[in-house]
């Protein structure tokens, strides 16, 4: 393949860009790229049109999952630096405020800083339930889950879940489990953030 031409009809520029290239396919096409200003062009047009296309069906991520992300990566540091795990009780109807006390009381488990929308700390992780504490300082973003039971405990401040088409009210002590596959959001109505115990649950 040393024609111009032939490279640039083959697909392997393609999958130059993509990265899918072997070892020995990338030499060539840079080889060819460097002698060959049609290929060099031809480069430049394709990874023009893939990021067009990247862009275009880029889906954005919902802002809720940032904070959970890093308070994984933040547990995650935790028990390597030799923090014995806890498994947390299930949240249900009948659950307290006082049955997190351990971790609600924790100086390293505090909100530190201002809060900018959404921040929170694991407190137990296993594969089918994952529990944290959750300050949320105006309004979530929509979520629906159709793998996982979400469920609440208020802790601090108030809040209204507006869930298919229903809202609830709920203050300090109050529980509410999120219906599976239906679309939910969070508006706090405290002039504080509303303080929650969040657990999702494999469904």
């Amino acid at each position: 393949m040393n024609q111009p031409t032939e490279l640039i009809q083959s697909g392997l520029l393609e999958l130059y860009v993509m990265g899918a290239a072997s070892p020995q396919e990338i030499t060539l096409v840079e080889q060819m790229a460097e002698q060959h200003p049609a290929v060099r062009e031809e480069l430049d047009a394709i990874s023009l049109t893939m990021e067009a296309y990247a862009e275009t069906h880029a889906v954005e991520p919902c802002p809720n999952v940032k904070p959970l992300l890093l308070a994984t990566i933040a547990y995650m540091e935790r028990l390597k630096e030799g923090e014995a795990p806890i498994e947390a009780p299930m949240l249900s109807p009948s659950s307290t405020v006082e049955d997190y006390r351990q971790w609600l009381n924790r100086p390293d488990l505090a909100l530190s800083g201002e809060l900018e929308d959404i921040h929170a700390h694991l407190i137990s992780a296993t594969p089918e339930v994952i529990t944290a504490i959750a300050w949320l300082k105006e309004k979530s973003s929509e979520e629906v889950h159709h793998d996982q039971l979400e469920r609440f405990l208020i802790v601090e401040g108030s809040c209204i879940i507006t869930a298919g088409g229903q809202q609830f009210s709920l203050t300090v002590g109050d529980y509410y489990q999120v219906p599976l596959h239906v679309p939910h959001v969070i508006q706090v109505t405290s002039d504080i953030p509303c303080k929650v115990i969040i657990q999702r649950v494999a469904a």
